[in-house]
């Protein structure tokens, strides 16, 4: 998935830079409904993409972040989801009506301290646990290479999981470089096959790691995140339980405010630029991250990847059938 994920997301990100345009208040913005639609010559296509972009953005981008962080102030302390959820509502409004400015100065803060900090605590806890990992990769392609496994939909978790860290193909990612001061689209794409590299061949297996040389994964009904927690306070102790924990909530939180961003670009185009429109979104994006935070969200879960797919089946379209313009920006990129 991560492999496949690096050239979709290059693809998408160089695309989104190349044909990207300005808003009302001179920011750049970009995404795929902008090279459907110049490139492709489809509106309607365009317009769907941003319909499902703008529900996924409620579910997977804001009630299943809020209801993880939620789920683990509570497990670790006490604290109440409703009191959990009041205060997310209040940092959300604060950032996100701030704008696009406000949301990259807080997540280019939060990103690389809380990806240093969760690869420093999955060291220590492989450090710990060293003996066990030659078995635990035994483990990984043992049971993930076998018929039964193939079967039981191994691959489809897989793939699923794969996307949800990375959001390789999804077109998500596109919107937030499509904002970036770029000197290059083929530059601005290379950047986004690092973050696939890195979320998923680098945190996924750290996290897979830790999980399974713990052997918890055997002993207990825990499951995401919780059981991650477990798994370095079994290691290290207390500060490794309270490291992941604060991991969890930072990873999620920077998720709520980039999905935000993504959502109100789909409101812009299909409003054509209207800031009244961009403002509900975000008063009813602060009401579901609340929602998120209270409620049981099992369901959530299955309606999130259903939406994901729909949201990644035009863009994936429009990848594959502009294939030869990212090939030929690649190659004037590369001669120069």
């Amino acid at each position: 998935s991560g492999i496949l994920g690096m050239a979709t997301k290059y693809s998408e990100i160089l695309l989104s830079v190349h044909f990207r345009e300005k808003n009302s208040e001179g920011t750049y913005i970009g995404g795929p409904m902008f090279y459907i639609e110049k490139a492709m010559k489809n509106r309607w296509i365009a317009v769907s993409f941003c319909i499902f972009a703008i529900c996924a953005s409620f579910g997977m981008g804001n009630t299943v972040q809020s209801n993880a962080i939620s789920g683990v102030l509570y497990n670790c302390s006490g604290v109440s989801p409703w009191i959990t959820g009041t205060v997310l509502c209040i940092i959300l409004t604060v950032v996100i009506f701030g704008g696009i400015g406000v949301i990259s100065k807080v997540n280019e803060k939060l990103v690389p301290f809380m990806a240093l900090f969760y690869i420093v605590c999955s060291v220590a806890v492989l450090f710990v646990n060293a003996r066990e990992i030659p078995s635990a990769f035994m483990l990984i392609f043992k049971n993930a290479l076998n018929p039964h496994a193939i079967a039981g939909g191994a691959l489809q978790y897989g793939f699923s999981r794969g996307i949800f860290s990375n959001e390789a193909g999804l077109g998500s990612a596109p919107m937030a470089h499509g904002s970036a001061n770029a000197d290059h689209p083929s530059e601005q794409g290379l950047w986004g096959m690092f973050e696939v590299f890195f979320a998923t061949g680098v945190i996924c297996t750290l996290t897979s790691l830790v999980i399974l040389t713990s052997g918890l994964w055997e002993t207990t009904s825990l499951d995401g995140a919780v059981l991650s927690a477990d798994a370095f306070k079994n290691a290290i102790g207390n500060i490794g339980g309270t490291g992941v924990n604060i991991a969890t909530v930072l990873f999620a939180l920077s998720s709520i405010f980039g999905w935000a961003y993504y959502g109100e670009v789909c409101v812009e185009y299909l409003s054509r630029k209207s800031k009244k429109a961009v403002s509900y979104y975000r008063v009813i994006y602060v009401i579901f991250v609340f929602v998120g935070a209270v409620a049981e969200l099992n369901v959530v879960w299955s309606v999130s990847e259903i939406i994901n797919a729909l949201m990644a089946i035009p863009n994936l379209i429009a990848i594959v059938l502009l294939g030869n313009k990212v090939k030929d920006i690649t190659q004037n990129y590369f001669k120069k």
